[in-house]
């Protein structure tokens, strides 16, 4: 039974007893009134148990809710550790690929400027073959000329000293 009902008989049957004329008490049904109060001393050890079940519910669910905010800062935690080891090995991965990229530029700008360099040797180195030989063959052609002159000047010489023969 509940406490408070039984309190509420009590104050029932105080209310409904007879006042004693010029005092301040009353006259009250002692066997109703000694059956209240032993229900009262069975009902308070059930409201204690009771009390003490819901104090000890409350330790448990505060224990577990306690329990469960550390698990969830531990994760909360760990998982901003993941976050910035994550965003570390990002931003090391990113810096290294930049280094890759910029030695790469600086690579091909190398390789750039030994090919415009072998290609001018070899422009030079052919035209220096060609003007050697462009000057052999003016040679030969002057020398051809200078040859066939002669020849023909040999050969008018001749002829002309034929005529004076005749």
């Amino acid at each position: 039974m509940d406490i408070l009902h039984l309190v509420d008989r009590l104050e029932e049957l105080f209310n409904q007893s007879r006042p004693i004329p010029l005092t301040r008490s009353v006259l009250v049904d002692e066997d109703r009134f000694l059956e209240i109060i032993d229900q009262m001393r069975i009902s308070v050890p059930e409201e204690v148990k009771k009390a003490q079940n819901v104090a000890s519910q409350k330790d448990r669910i505060l224990a577990q809710a306690q329990e469960e905010a550390n698990r969830t800062i531990s994760l909360a935690q760990q998982k901003g550790e993941d976050l910035v080891t994550r965003d570390s090995i990002v931003m090391a991965g990113q810096s290294r690929a930049e280094q890759i990229m910029d030695q790469g530029r600086a690579d091909v700008e190398v390789i750039r400027q030994e090919a415009d360099e072998y290609v001018i040797e070899t422009l030079e180195a052919l035209e220096s073959e060609l003007t050697s030989m462009l000057n052999q063959a003016r040679n030969g052609i002057a020398k051809l000329n200078a040859e066939r002159d002669r020849d023909v000047k040999q050969v008018v010489l001749k002829s002309a000293e034929d005529e004076l023969d005749k």
